[in-house]
């Protein structure tokens, strides 16, 4: 089955990242991070989960720089969760799947409470 995770660099992320029309969790990883490689399963899971609902993507901190510096993330795992345009939720290390969950959800209820 092909994963439902998007791979976002520099060069596209304006435009799937913060042009999607969807709710979209971006993980912050790198291949040399022990915790990035425990949390792959957790977000394929959840973009499996909520596919139609969430878009889900990772970006490697190594290859592309720009978008960590834009967004000040300074170490791996970074989730950042983009609504609109504009982050609505971060998460910095390792979450457990509740809280990966709660940080999604979170972020739905903060969407509808502002509208």
């Amino acid at each position: 089955m092909a994963s439902r995770v998007e791979e976002i660099d520099d060069i596209n992320f304006e435009r799937e990242v913060l042009g999607s029309n969807q709710p979209f969790l971006l993980d912050f990883s790198a291949s040399w991070c022990a915790p990035c490689r425990a949390l792959q399963p957790l977000i394929e899971e959840l973009a499996e989960q909520l596919q139609g609902r969430l878009r889900v993507g990772k970006i490697d901190l190594d290859s592309s720089p720009g978008v960590a510096a834009r967004f000040s993330v300074l170490g791996a795992p970074t989730l950042l969760l983009f609504r609109d345009g504009r982050e609505a939720a971060r998460r910095i290390g390792l979450p457990s799947r509740k809280a990966l969950r709660e940080l999604v959800e979170r972020a739905y209820a903060d969407a509808r409470a502002s509208a």
